[in-house]
C-alpha cells in the first residue's frame, strides 16, 4: 500500500509533464506563432481591449488543465465509506453489551455524531459491580473523528459493558477491541444495532481520510444539521456555503469524500472559468494555458478545495463575479444592443449575491466591483466629451445606476434572505410563509448582530495565527494536520502559498503598478482593485487571522502573471520562459506533494521541505 501511495504522485506528475509537452504544439500549429495581440498602449485609461473567442485549442487546453487538476485533487480526498447510521441517546438513556464471557478488553472505538456531551462507558465481570473504562465525551471538537479508549491498567477484564448517555447524543460506531487487537462483538439489543452494522469501516488508526480535521469539526456538522433540521451550532457564517456542501453529503453521504466533495468539485470547476477571463483580458492563449496551470497546481488552490470549508465557495464567487463584470466593461455602448450589455452586469450581481450569503469575505470584494463600475463609467464619460456627446452621459450614468442597485443591493439582499430558510425551518417555520413572519425577520436580524459581535470581538489566540504581511512573504502556513503513522513516517499539511505564485505574482502585481500610471492599462487597474480589495480589510482587522484569508488575493496574483506573461509571449523569445513557468509550477507541487496532501513520507523529506525552519511547521 505505501508504494502505491508512493507511486500515485509520480505517475500523475509525469504524465501531467507529458501532456502539458504535447499540448503546447496547439499553441502554435505547424511553427506558427499568433499575431502580436494589440493592447492600448497610448497613455489613455480605455475599458476597452479586442475582442477574443474561445478556439477550439482553447477548449482542449482547458479541459487538459481541468481533467489532469480533477484527478489529482480527487486522489485520496478521503474515504467513501465511513458510519453514516447512528444511534440517538436520550438523557441517561443506556445500553448493555454482553459479551458471553469475561474478556479482556483494551481499546474502545468509536465514532462520534451530532449532539456534544458526555457518556459514561463502565465495565463489569458479574453484572452487579461496575468500574469505569475511561472517559468518554463527544465535544464539539470530537465530531465526525474515530476515537480510541484505553483503560488506566491496560486492558479490562469484562463481560459486560455498559454506556451511559448523559445528554442528547447520536452516536455512529462503537468498537471493542482485545489485548490482541482482534475484533469483539457483543450481544446487544435491537435497538443499539446502528452501533454495529458499520464495523468494515472501523479503522486501524484515525486519519484525514476516515476523519475530521480542523474546521471540519464546524461546516460538514453544519451541513447535517441543515439535512436533519436540527438549529446549527455553528452560525458564525452565512448558510449558503454550508447548503452548497450539504449537497456532496446528500449524494455520498456523510463521508470524508462525501462533506469534501463539493469544495473539490469547486475547485475544479474555477479553473475553466479562470481560462476564460485570462483569455478575454490578455489575449493570448499559451499566457492562458499557463497562468490557469499555475494557478491549479498553486498549493494554497490544491489544499484550501480539498478541506470542508466554506473559503472554496468564496472564492469561487469573487472569481466568477470578476469575470461577469470584465464581460460588462470590456463593451462598446455604442455597438452592443441594450440587454447584451446588461447581462454580464446583472449575472455580476446575482453571482456576487450569491457568494455574500456564502461569505462575508466577498462583500469585501464588493469594493472592487463597485471601483471597477466607477471607472467604466469615467473612460465612457471622458469618451463621450472627446467625441462631443456629452449630453448622452447623464441619462447612460443614471439608468445603469438603478439597475445596479436592483442587482447589487436588491437581489442580494433577497438571496440572503432566502439562504436563512434551514434556521426557521429548524425552528418550525416552513413553506413559503415563513419569510412573511417576524419570527423569521428577528432569526436572520439576530444571526447578523451574533456575526458581527463575534468576529469584532474574537480574541482568542491560536498557534498558527498569522498577520496578512507574513501572508504576502508565505512566512507563516497554518498546519491542518499532523500524524507519525510508523517509525521514521509523517502525514502533514497545511495551507500557504505556491512560492512561484507568491513572490512570482508580487513582481507581477509591481509590473501592474506600472502598466496602470505608464500604460493607463484598464486591466492592470481591474486586477489592483480586485488584489486590494481582497487584502486591505485584514490590514485593519485586529481579530486571528490565518494564512487562507489570502487565497482570495492568490488568484488576482494569478491574473497579474499571466497579463505578465502575455507580454512576454508577443516577444519572439518569450515562449520558452512560458514552458519554464508552467514546469517550475509543477515541479514546486510535485516536491511539496507531501506536505499538501497527507500521503505519509519519511520524515527525513519533509526537513528538506521546510525552507523557513522556524515559520513552517509542517
Amino acid at each position: 500500500m505505501d508504494k502505491l501511495i508512493l507511486a500515485v504522485p509520480v505517475t500523475f506528475f509525469f504524465l501531467i509533464l507529458l501532456w502539458y509537452v504535447d499540448a503546447y504544439r496547439l499553441f502554435y500549429p505547424e511553427g506558427r506563432r499568433p499575431a502580436p495581440f494589440t493592447a492600448p498602449e497610448t497613455p489613455q485609461l480605455a475599458t476597452r481591449f479586442p475582442k477574443q473567442n474561445i478556439t477550439r485549442r482553447d477548449l482542449k487546453l482547458m479541459a487538459g488543465i481541468t481533467l489532469a487538476y480533477a484527478v489529482v485533487a480527487f486522489a485520496f480526498l478521503g474515504n467513501l465509506t465511513g458510519p453514516t447510521s447512528c444511534r440517538a441517546y436520550e438523557p441517561r438513556e443506556q445500553s448493555l453489551f454482553d459479551f458471553g464471557a469475561v474478556t479482556e478488553i483494551a481499546e474502545v472505538k468509536f465514532f462520534s455524531s451530532l449532539h456534544t456531551g458526555d457518556y459514561r462507558l463502565e465495565y463489569s465481570a458479574d453484572g452487579e459491580t461496575w468500574t469505569e473504562f475511561a472517559e468518554m465525551t463527544q465535544k464539539y471538537n470530537e465530531l465526525f473523528k474515530w476515537r480510541s479508549l484505553f483503560p488506566a491498567e491496560g486492558y479490562a477484564p469484562a463481560r459486560y459493558m455498559r454506556l451511559t448517555a448523559l445528554s442528547r447524543l447520536d452516536l455512529a460506531e462503537l468498537a471493542f477491541r482485545d489485548t490482541l487487537g482482534s475484533a469483539l462483538l457483543p450481544q446487544y439489543n435491537e435497538a443499539d444495532g446502528a452501533l454495529f452494522d458499520e464495523q468494515d469501516t472501523v479503522p486501524v488508526r484515525a486519519n484525514y481520510m476516515n476523519s475530521s480535521y480542523f474546521d471540519e469539526i464546524y461546516h460538514p456538522r453544519t451541513a447535517l444539521e441543515h439535512i436533519e433540521g436540527v438549529y446549527p451550532y455553528e452560525v458564525s457564517h452565512p448558510p449558503l456555503g454550508k447548503l452548497i456542501l450539504s449537497l456532496g453529503i446528500r449524494l455520498f453521504g456523510m463521508t470524508p469524500f462525501g462533506w469534501r466533495f463539493m469544495g473539490t468539485l469547486f475547485g475544479t470547476l474555477m479553473l475553466p472559468i479562470l481560462y476564460v477571463l485570462l483569455k478575454l483580458l490578455f489575449g493570448s492563449t499559451p499566457a492562458a494555458a499557463a497562468g490557469t496551470f499555475v494557478f491549479a497546481f498553486d498549493f494554497m488552490h490544491f489544499v484550501q478545495t480539498r478541506i470542508a470549508t466554506i473559503d472554496t465557495y468564496a472564492v469561487f464567487f469573487i472569481l466568477l463575479s470578476f469575470l461577469c463584470m470584465a464581460l460588462f466593461v470590456r463593451q462598446d455602448p455604442d455597438e452592443t444592443r441594450l440587454r447584451h450589455r446588461l447581462l454580464p452586469l446583472g449575472l455580476c450581481g446575482l453571482v456576487w449575491g450569491v457568494g455574500c450569503a456564502s461569505k462575508w469575505t466577498v462583500i469585501y470584494f464588493g469594493a472592487a466591483l463597485a471601483v471597477i463600475w466607477l471607472g467604466y463609467w469615467v473612460c465612457r464619460g471622458v469618451h463621450l466629451k472627446r467625441a462631443e456627446r456629452l449630453g448622452r452621459f447623464i441619462p447612460e450614468f443614471l439608468g445603469n445606476s438603478v439597475f445596479c442597485v436592483v442587482v447589487f443591493v436588491c437581489v442580494p439582499v433577497l438571496i440572503y434572505y432566502l439562504s436563512y430558510y434551514p434556521y426557521g425551518a429548524a425552528k418550525g417555520l416552513h413553506g413559503v410563509g415563513a419569510y412573511f413572519k417576524k419570527e423569521y425577520l428577528d432569526i436572520v436580524l439576530e444571526n447578523q448582530r451574533f456575526m458581527f459581535s463575534y468576529h469584532a470581538d474574537l480574541t482568542s489566540t491560536h498557534p498558527y495565527a498569522s498577520r496578512w504581511w507574513q501572508w504576502v512573504m508565505d512566512a507563516r502556513p497554518i498546519l491542518y494536520f499532523l500524524d507519525y503513522p510508523a517509525a521514521g513516517m509523517k502525514s502533514a499539511f497545511g495551507a500557504f502559498n505556491g512560492p512561484l505564485l507568491c513572490w512570482g505574482g508580487l513582481v507581477a502585481m509591481a509590473v501592474m503598478v506600472w502598466r496602470l500610471f505608464r500604460r493607463r492599462d484598464f486591466r492592470a487597474f481591474m486586477i489592483l482593485a480586485g488584489y486590494l480589495s481582497s487584502l486591505v480589510p485584514w490590514i485593519i482587522i485586529s481579530r486571528p487571522v490565518f494564512a487562507y484569508h489570502y487565497f482570495p488575493c492568490i488568484l488576482f496574483l494569478a491574473v497579474a502573471l499571466t497579463g505578465v506573461l502575455a507580454l512576454i509571449d508577443r516577444h519572439p523569445v518569450g515562449r520558452p520562459w512560458l514552458h519554464v513557468c508552467a514546469a517550475a509550477a509543477l515541479l514546486q507541487f510535485f516536491l511539496f506533494y507531501p506536505a499538501l496532501s497527507g500521503v505519509a513520507y519519511p520524515t527525513w523529506y519533509f526537513s528538506m521541505l521546510r525552507w523557513f525552519p522556524t515559520a513552517w511547521p509542517f
